[in-house]
């Protein structure tokens, strides 16, 4: 059972949320999130379940260690959990849900303790191959809280059995087991060289929720690099 926890997110673009927890209750979070704590909670960083999750996890691309933080004193603790870049936090109760959330690899914020953390291989060899935005995606299973961080602007799409819905990859930001993913080629020559979504979409197919992103993080740092200056000295 994952520890039942209270939690408030602040603010509208640049969000984070923070956690109440009673004595004894737990979150886990990568480790780097935590923007603040009150005075009772511990933190202990491990690889989340050994030494093989923690290179399970380097595999997803995230770091190889999980932060834990355990309210060990009286009354109410609080610890924040800030957001990487602009965005917004999606609260997600996995017991809503069928017990399990599959996201992509940047994705996860913060769960409460209890809650497995975990990596899921994509069904389709050409997600592996293609995908930009991972083969490998986070698993989080349980009956708690976790939160999701979404670039700009998050939508809830709920998919009926059949129903497919193709999107650029990396607005992906998670979806029920159900949901059917793969890669898919755009096709036609002039879409590949100037259609400026680049040469694979994600398709999802129903039954099942997906939650997408309006601003993925390698589409916002492809912008800023491409507005940055050149350095007009070299060669």
């Amino acid at each position: 059972m994952a520890d039942v926890i209270d939690y408030t997110i602040h603010g509208e673009e640049m969000q984070l949320v923070e956690i109440e927890l009673d004595p004894g209750e737990g979150v886990r979070a990568e480790a780097g999130a935590m923007m603040y704590m009150s005075d009772g909670i511990a933190m202990q960083t491990g690889t989340g379940g050994g030494l093989f999750s923690g290179f399970k996890r380097m595999l997803t691309g995230e770091g190889f260690f999980i932060t834990s933080f355990v309210h060990e004193g009286s009354g109410k603790g609080h610890v924040a959990f800030a957001a990487p870049y602009p965005g917004k936090v999606v609260p997600l109760d996995l017991g809503e849900h069928g017990g399990e959330i599959i996201c992509q690899k940047d994705a996860f914020l913060c769960a409460a303790s209890g809650i497995d953390i975990d990596i899921a291989f994509s069904k389709k060899i050409g997600a592996g191959l293609f995908g930009g935005e991972g083969f490998i995606l986070q698993s989080l299973s349980g009956d708690g809280l976790a939160f999701m961080h979404a670039g700009g602007t998050i939508i809830r799409k709920d998919l009926k059995p059949g129903q497919t819905l193709r999107v650029d990859t990396g607005a992906l930001v998670a979806m029920t087991p159900s949901v059917d993913y793969s890669i898919k080629f755009v096709g036609g020559f002039t879409n590949a060289l100037f259609g400026g979504e680049g040469l694979f979409v994600t398709t999802l197919e129903g039954p099942g929720t997906v939650w997408l992103q309006s601003l993925p993080f390698a589409r916002l740092a492809d912008r800023i690099a491409a507005a940055l200056p050149q350095d007009r000295n070299k060669g």
